[in-house]
């Protein structure tokens, strides 16, 4: 029984082994030293250069949930696409069909809404 567990416990000592050279390694090759640039704040790879309390503008947040909405049509819409022809050899096609165009169709009905109200329009 034993035996059976040999080569896990094996590659998890090598695994501690390697994450140990790493650190020891790290430690005799990195540089030390604090500077001033160390303890400022960084975020995102953008230095701060304003206040961070600014207001953002709306836009900003309504686009971000129209990428969401579209982003989770698209993982809806591939498992239905990849499972359609199932669904025809058991008889269901032009149901699954139907139901799949109604629901593209009222995504495309809010498209056009998100179009006409002008949200993807910068210059307002």
């Amino acid at each position: 029984m034993s035996a059976d567990y040999t080569p896990i416990l094996m590659l998890f000592l090598f695994a501690v082994f390697l994450a140990a050279a790493f650190v020891i390694i790290s430690a005799f090759l990195g540089k030390y030293g604090v500077k001033k640039t160390n303890l400022a704040p960084y975020e995102c790879g953008i230095d701060q250069a304003t206040v961070p309390r600014q207001p953002i503008s709306v836009k900003f947040f309504v686009v971000a949930l129209m990428f969401l909405l579209f982003d989770v049509e698209i993982a809806v819409l591939y498992p239905w696409a990849t499972l359609f022809k199932k669904f025809v050899a058991n008889g269901l096609g032009q149901f699954v069909l139907i139901e799949g165009l109604v629901f593209i169709g009222v995504l495309a009905v809010g498209l056009v809404y998100i179009f006409r109200v002008g949200v993807l329009d910068w210059e307002k």
